[in-house]
């Protein structure tokens, strides 16, 4: 196989997001390599059973990985705009709830995003 056609197989690829309370995302598997983290899991020469089973179960309650979820997709949608103006990170960070803000960073800290 050549190199293009795996790089294709990869983006059309799906992985599971599983939360520590049940809570499940399905997402493409570039969408869900915006995280360090989860790249690192999703990496077949890692050696991780998640590579295999292209399940990732994030220690994070369903709110938390949620809205982790959002911004691997904010992030992945507009990595290719041309200005930073262009970018609509207020209307982004409207969408967090106050009171889930330090666990939020911590997680995303946590996932290297």
């Amino acid at each position: 196989m050549n190199n293009d056609s795996q790089t294709g197989s990869k983006e059309s690829e799906w992985v599971r997001l599983r939360s520590t309370d049940g809570f499940s995302y399905l997402v493409k598997r570039k969408v869900a390599e915006a995280s360090g983290t989860i790249r690192n899991m999703l990496d077949s020469e890692g050696g991780y059973a998640e590579a295999i089973s292209r399940v990732c179960e994030i220690r994070e309650r369903g709110i938390i990985v949620e809205k982790l979820v959002e911004y691997m997709s904010f992030k992945t949608h507009y990595e290719s705009v041309g200005t930073k103006e262009e970018v609509p990170v207020k209307e982004f960070m409207e969408r967090i709830p106050p009171e889930i803000v330090l666990e939020l960073l911590l997680a995303a800290d946590y996932q290297e995003m």
